[in-house]
């Protein structure tokens, strides 16, 4: 049986969630703060957390900070508030998988629920692609470098992603920018080549010489297996 860990210092809403969750045979674990929260993830070791944005003693952005930073994997949704300001993208860089907007249905909850666990089952097919020395496991977003797995934030991997499925194509950075960040992040142009900077120097052999990540002067970038 899969278990989750909802931290949310609303406690009507952890008994809902609890009780949605539990009728999917899910085993739900609570706690009503973030310190609480973060002392649980890393002892009990849930199989994904449910995490609000806003919590006592500890913010659920610092939660995920917190675990990454330990080392833990273990999948991560943010919930927030309808009308919260939240930056998505410093939220996935933090190590968050996925949000979700309160008030949110049954559906919608167990739906992304359901894609982040999967995604993260080391039991999925693989599916993986290579170039040069790395190889890119798609179905579990893990990166290897010669053989040891190398740790790429949220963003760089969908970064990366991205470049994988456009091979030998020239992208410009509004095109990378709205499939990689979305049209309502609001990013700008020196965001995609920061991360192409941190990608070449993880995954280039030169990254003054890049062989896969060339930059189309004036325009974009060319992935180049």
């Amino acid at each position: 049986m899969q278990s989750i860990l909802v931290i949310d210092d609303d406690e009507s809403l952890r008994q809902i969630v609890g009780v949605m969750l539990e009728q999917e045979s899910f085993q739900v674990a609570h706690a009503n703060n973030g310190r609480t929260g973060l002392d649980r993830a890393l002892t009990l070791k849930p199989d994904l957390v449910l995490v609000d944005l806003r919590l006592p003693a500890m913010s659920g952005m610092e939660v995920c900070k917190q675990l990454r930073a330990s080392g833990v994997q273990t999948p991560i949704i943010v919930i927030s508030a309808l009308g919260e300001e939240i930056d998505k993208v410093l939220l996935l860089e933090m190590g968050a998988d996925d949000y979700i907007v309160k008030p949110f249905g049954a559906r919608e909850l167990l739906a992304r629920v359901r894609a982040v666990l999967r995604r993260a089952s080391p039991q999925a097919a693989k599916n993986a692609v290579s170039f040069g020395e790395n190889e890119v496991d798609l179905d579990r977003r893990v990166v290897r470098r010669s053989g040891r797995e190398i740790k790429v934030t949220p963003v760089e991997y969908n970064l990366l992603a991205y470049f994988l499925q456009n091979v030998d194509r020239t992208l410009t950075r509004d095109m990378i920018l709205n499939s990689v960040w979305g049209e309502e992040s609001y990013p700008n142009a020196r965001t995609v080549d920061a991360h192409v900077v941190n990608l070449r120097q993880k995954l280039e052999a030169d990254p003054n010489e890049p062989r896969h990540f060339v930059t189309v002067h004036g325009v974009g970038y060319r992935f180049l297996p």
